[in-house]
């Protein structure tokens, strides 16, 4: 067995945020989305409410993992940058526009409600399409055809991947915060978008298997898709049940399980084929000094975001 070192904390670390983020987040953003099937005012602001107070703890993990990033693999974001620097860019401004569109919605009058809906709605999918097309151009490793390479297939279909994905634990979230003629359609949208999402993560893997198949040939890759198998029939059996609470661990349960699988493909690379975690790490006393603050740091997060849905644990009526 290999010996853990400090690079593959390091690394460990920023891969921990990002999920946060994708876990937390990722159910913001696609509450968002799913304003678009709900036209009725009283419904979108019920929807909104349910995230408002906590959507800006849960971006705090982004912050933490861009920011890591950039101390710890400064390689990495060299090697990056001329690729991401124009969805990325796209990608915050759309992060500005939801946030605009969510905090000023109970401030300003209701004629202008439809407006800040619609551009919270276009925002929530520009911005999770973007994560998810950076995530697979990281994946391919195709850093090198240039700013708009994200628009190619793979890392497209990731985008669109993401979006399902985020549509459904959208869903269980509102069958499970919402106190409302909603949780019906929210039931029937969940199970169109639980097929898309598997069907776009059979596409994604048929274009692309090499992670797959690394993962399946190592140990811990096999013991994670075994747990997804049964993490998806357990899924299945309490959407079926209509269990919003269940279904909605489930659902993040899945993005874990994903996650982790993309990681135990990948691993050792940070950027396949370019750099391994070691190539591209910081010296170790960088990386000793940011490990010391994240110490700090990650406690307090875990603690707000912790208190943040305690406070606001009630439905929305």
């Amino acid at each position: 067995m290999m010996a853990l070192t400090l690079e593959d904390i390091s690394a460990a670390t920023l891969a921990a945020s990002l999920l946060m983020y994708l876990l937390l987040d990722g159910t913001d953003l696609g509450v968002g989305m799913l304003l678009f099937f709900f036209r009725d005012g009283d419904a979108r602001r019920r929807l909104t409410m349910t995230i408002l107070p906590i959507w800006d703890a849960n971006e705090t993990w982004l912050v933490l993992f861009a920011g890591g990033t950039l101390a710890l693999f400064p390689a990495l974001y060299s090697a990056l940058f001329s690729a991401i620097y124009l969805p990325l860019f796209i990608m915050l401004l759309a992060l500005i526009g939801r946030a605009v569109a969510l905090e000023y919605r109970s401030h300003v009058n209701q004629c202008w409600h439809r407006y800040l809906d619609a551009i919270h709605i276009v925002s929530s999918l520009i911005a999770t399409f973007l994560q998810g097309a950076l995530a697979g151009l990281v994946i391919s490793g195709n850093v090198d055809s240039g700013p708009f390479g994200w628009l190619a297939l793979y890392p497209a279909l990731c985008g669109c991947g993401l979006i399902a994905a985020c549509l459904l634990s959208g869903c269980c979230w509102i069958q499970w915060r919402v106190k409302g003629p909603e949780v019906v359609l929210a039931q029937l949208l969940a199970w169109l978008f639980l097929v898309l999402t598997l069907a776009l993560v059979t596409v994604i893997n048929l274009l692309d298997s090499a992670p797959l198949l690394q993962a399946w040939q190592r140990l811990p890759g096999k013991i994670v898709l075994m747990i997804m198998a049964l993490t998806l029939a357990a899924l299945l059996l309490s959407m079926y049940r209509q269990r919003p609470i269940l279904s909605l661990m489930l659902v993040l349960t899945l993005f874990t399980l994903s996650w982790a699988l993309v990681l135990t493909g990948l691993y050792p690379w940070l950027l396949p084929g370019k750099f391994t975690i070691q190539q591209a790490a910081a010296a170790p006393a960088t990386q000793w000094f940011l490990l010391g603050g994240y110490g700090v740091i990650l406690p307090i997060t875990l603690a707000y975001n912790s208190w943040a849905f305690w406070v606001f644990r009630a439905r929305v009526s």
